[in-house]
Formats: C-alpha cells, structure tokens, sequence
C-alpha cells in the first residue's frame, strides 16, 4: 500500500465520517436561526485586530480568532475552528515543522446542555523525516442517545529500533528501521440509560517495515502487516466534555477480535483495554486527574500490534516511542492541573507503567517511572493546546499536543 492510497483512504475516512454525522442532523437545525434560543444567538462583532487596522479581512480574522478563540461560538458558526503553525520538537524526530487545526460544532444547535463535538488535525514533517498526519474528535449526535469516538492516524517514522519484546528492549543494541504506518480506531455508542452506553469499535490497522537493519530483531515476523478488529465497547462516563473534563467518572472497557480471515495473518487475535479516569476540583482552578490503563493481547500478537511506552503523547510522556515494547501493559499517573490567568494553566504529574509478555511473567523490573510538567493554552472554548516534558528511567522529552493527555 503505498504512501498516496494511504492519504487518500485518510481523507476518504474524514469525508466520509463527517458526511455521516450530517444525516443525523435534522434538516432545519443548521439552517433555521430562530430554533436557537435567543440568549445564545450572538451577533459577530469585529475583532481588536479589524478594529485596529479598520478592515475586517482573512488576516485580520485569523489574528481575532487567536485572540478570542477560547469564546464558544459553536451556537453563531457551523464550525468554530482555529488553525496554528508552529515549529515542534519530539524525542523520535528531532526540530521540525507542525500545523493543525481544532474546532468545535454543535449537530443539534437548539440543545444548549449538550456538550459541542469536536474535530482536531494534526500534521508534523521533521528534521529526521519523521512525517505524521492525524485526525480525531468526538461526535454528539442530536438527541444525546448517539456519540462516536474516532483517530485515524498516519506515520512514516525512521526510528531508533531495540526490539519487540521488554525482555529485547533490555538486552539488544539500539539499530535503526523505517515503519509506515496507517490506523484507524473508532467507537460509535449508545446511551441505554443515565451515564452507561454500549456500542461496536472498530479497529484497523496496516503496518510495514520499509528498512530495518537487523532484520532477527523482528524474530522472523513478517514486515507487511494488515489488521482488522471488531468488537464491543461498554462505558460508565459521568465527564462534562471529554477531550477536557472538570468532572465526573469514566469507565471503559473495550473488547476486539481481529479474525483471520479480515486479517493477514494466520490465526485469529484478542484484544482488551480497561481504562478508568475520574476529575476531582480541589479548589478554585485547581483540578486533579487520575488515569488507569491496562491493555492485553493475545501470546501470537505481532509487532505491529503490540503496547509501546510513550506511544501517542498519552501515557509515559517522555518516553521515547518504542523504546520498551511488548504484548501487554499497565499504567497509572495522576495530574495536578491549575489555571493560572486568562486562557493559560500548568500542569505536574507523576506515575508508572510497565510493558509485558504475559501476566505471569510481570514482576518489579518491569515497571518504570514517569513524571513530569506541562504548559496549558485554551485554544478554544474548553479545549487546550498542551506542551509537556515527561521525565522517566534516563529519559526525558517534550509532548505537543491538543487536548489533555486524558
């Protein structure tokens, strides 16, 4: 599969969700102005940057937008959306070069206790021709029966490489290898009643090794790599607005079965992740975090598949991707998160996490440490750009990233 069909099947993916969403709208909520209450219908009103320079164009609105894109304007605007380009650093790619955007959008804008949906995308190209292009949201549907998670992911990564196992990862001289990679993961629920929903996830994924320079460490596993998983996913979740929640509970438990037969491998793999959060306010803009999260993959899965510390920005931040890898893993940090003034807030955390084969082979030396402290930006209404330097075992590095680690 080469890189071309990958962006295309990335933005096929985008259009396609986004096309999905739309036919959940009723017909007259996007378009019919008195549906809006009246105390949410806001007039726009010129910037300080039209104001200033006394001519309201694409420039002048872009300068207002990052000034007053922590407002909400979901009821006023289809989509409420900033972009940002910005130089980046990472511990996998060196300085380099990153652009997205993040909007908010409301598919039903006559429900004001709803939570608006959200779309972020991200692009980065790096000194060490690191590339990735990243899309993921969440979508309200009207009636708040319907919701839908979703990250679709592309990288094309030349990496320091240790092996495919914790035990490898100890013992092995770092080499270096190439990985393209292509992921899809989504979860569309349904709420049966209160905070608990029930619904399908889906899961792709296409891997391939482009160089390798041992290619034992593999340990003869195939460097072409195409997996699809189909299973359940049931939630307790009590958060106010999850890609930042101030309160509220949330449990998930996410079970997938990749088949042989919509694979390309030759037997059938298991997949489990439990994932618990809960947000505890301490006192006036403070805010502390819990995150657990154990995945399990059955004894056969290959590489492509398996849990790396680090991986994502999410958990072990500071980790280098890839540096501890293996079948399974647990982690659990906590987060003090503070604002501090106007649109800015800071954030420390501290936890541990480990990568293992199998449950009977996890003991003491597999758990590492991980703490560190991060800069908050309200990017837009309640949704944060984040950067972090995530400190652990001989480790450190920096995390960018929009919306909170969890």
């Amino acid at each position: 599969m080469s890189f071309l069909r990958i962006l295309t099947l990335l933005v096929a993916l985008i259009v396609s969700t986004v096309a999905l969403a739309q036919e959940f709208v009723p017909a007259d909520s996007l378009n019919v102005d008195s549906l809006i209450p009246a105390e949410l219908r806001k007039q726009p009103t010129p910037g300080i940057f039209s104001q200033i320079f006394k001519r309201q164009n694409k420039f002048t609105t872009y300068l207002d937008g990052l000034i007053s894109g922590n407002e909400d304007h979901t009821f006023d605007k289809k989509l409420d959306i900033n972009f940002i380009v910005m130089p980046s650093y990472t511990r996998e790619g060196s300085f380099g070069i990153g652009g997205g955007a993040t909007g908010l959008f409301r598919l039903d804008k006559t429900d004001s206790i709803m939570a608006p949906s959200d779309v972020t995308l991200i692009g980065n190209v790096t000194l060490k021709k690191v590339c990735s292009l990243s899309a993921y949201g969440n979508i309200m549907y009207p009636g708040r029966k319907l919701r839908q998670s979703y990250k679709m992911e592309f990288t094309y990564s030349p990496l320091d490489f240790w092996g495919i196992s914790f035990y490898d990862c100890n013992e092995n001289p770092t080499i270096e290898w190439t990985r393209q990679q292509f992921k899809l993961n989504t979860d569309l629920v349904y709420n049966l009643k209160g905070p608990i929903f029930l619904g399908l996830a889906l899961d792709v994924n296409y891997s391939y090794v482009k160089s390798i320079d041992d290619i034992s460490y593999l340990r003869g596993q195939d460097t072409h790599q195409f997996f699809t998983g189909l299973g359940f996913t049931f939630q307790y979740d009590t958060r106010d607005f999850i890609p930042n929640p101030t309160r509220g509970r949330n449990l998930t438990l996410r079970t997938l079965i990749r088949p042989q037969f919509l694979s390309g491998f030759d037997r059938t793999l298991i997949n489990s992740t439990l994932t618990f959060n809960c947000y505890q306010r301490l006192w006036k803009g403070g805010l502390l975090a819990f995150d657990l999260y154990e995945s399990y993959n059955s004894q056969e899965t290959p590489w492509s598949l398996r849990e790396a510390l680090g991986s994502g920005g999410v958990r072990m931040r500071g980790y280098y991707a890839g540096r501890f890898v293996d079948n399974c893993m647990v982690s659990s940090q906590l987060e003090l998160r503070q604002h501090i003034y106007s649109r800015f807030g800071c954030a420390a955390w501290f936890g541990v996490g480990a990568v293992f084969s199998d449950y009977g082979n996890l003991g003491k030396e597999n758990f590492l440490p991980n703490f560190g402290v991060g800069l908050r930006v309200e990017l837009k209404h309640n949704l944060n750009g984040r950067i972090d330097y995530g400190m652990g075992k001989t480790t450190g590095g920096f995390v960018f990233s929009i919306g909170e680690a969890f």
